[in-house]
């Protein structure tokens, strides 16, 4: 072959050399020529081997992603109210998420989560509810102004009650102490002050067989004093799995109690005989 200078190719020369020596197989030539060809083009320009042009780096990776908000609309929003969640609270044996007043309220009626209807706890269902910071933050970051609106309203609706707003609860700094830290033994449960009311409710007529009616499997309850005759029953009803057209009365002592009556205005009334 003839001399080439450095930086430069022979290959298009030694093509042609080939080509002139045998001619009587054109087809093989023409096909060699087409794979050494795009073989010298895939090692001239490495970027067409790979799919990309030298210098020019994936940018997806370094680029931020617009998300939607309607995109995670479901995960924040509370499936009581229909709202996003306001201290987001999780109930520990289902890991289900809810506004703060909305599972409260719900506890008062029912102690199976709204959600997956799993017991969460027999008697005290608060016990099981723990507040959810990191996902309230979420919420206040990815909802505008959600955060300065709660705020204004909650101070609103103390002020037109004349009620002192509280104020937020602020982390306390642990101090360091030296040598092995010391523990601090305190009660497993907290009963919630408002639960102020522990009764105590008995069939009548259950020991002498009346009737074929599921008996009750805890007979202790511990509720608000707030609570009424008529939550006291549908309790019942559904505890003990009743006809909706079975009568019930719910006595106390000699006294015949009525829907209407909450258990604190009772207990007053009657004495403290009044909570069994």
């Amino acid at each position: 072959g003839a001399p080439s200078c450095s930086g430069s190719r022979s290959l298009p020369f030694e093509f042609e050399r080939s080509r002139s020596e045998s001619s009587g197989d054109e087809d093989d030539d023409e096909d060699d020529d087409e794979e050494e060809m795009e073989e010298e083009e895939l090692e001239g320009d490495p970027g067409a081997r790979f799919g990309t042009d030298d210098g020019e780096l994936d940018s997806d990776d370094d680029r931020e992603r617009m998300i939607n908000l309607a995109e995670l609309t479901p995960y924040i929003l509370c499936s009581i109210c229909k709202g996003y969640f306001i201290d987001a609270t999780t109930i520990t044996e289902c890991l289900h998420t809810f506004c703060k007043s909305c599972i409260v309220r719900h506890f008062y009626y029912s102690n199976r989560c709204p959600k997956c209807n799993i017991v969460v706890h027999q008697t005290q269902p608060l016990y099981n509810i723990r507040l959810d910071r990191q996902l309230q933050d979420i919420v206040y970051k990815l909802v505008v102004n959600l955060e300065e609106r709660e705020k204004k309203q909650m101070h609103d609706f103390y002020k037109e009650r004349g009620l002192e707003v509280p104020k937020p609860a602020v982390p306390q700094p642990v101090p360091a102490s030296r040598g092995r830290p010391r523990k601090v033994l305190g009660s497993m449960f907290r009963i919630p002050p408002e639960l102020d009311i522990s009764i105590l409710l008995e069939f009548i007529g259950a020991n002498e067989g009346t009737g074929n009616f599921k008996p009750l499997e805890k007979k202790f309850v511990r509720v608000s004093g707030e609570a009424t005759i008529g939550h006291v029953e549908k309790f019942l009803r559904r505890k003990m799995d009743l006809d909706p057209t079975c009568q019930v009365d719910i006595i106390c002592g000699d006294h015949l109690l009525e829907h209407y009556q909450t258990l604190r205005e009772i207990r007053q009334a009657i004495g403290d005989s009044a909570v069994q």
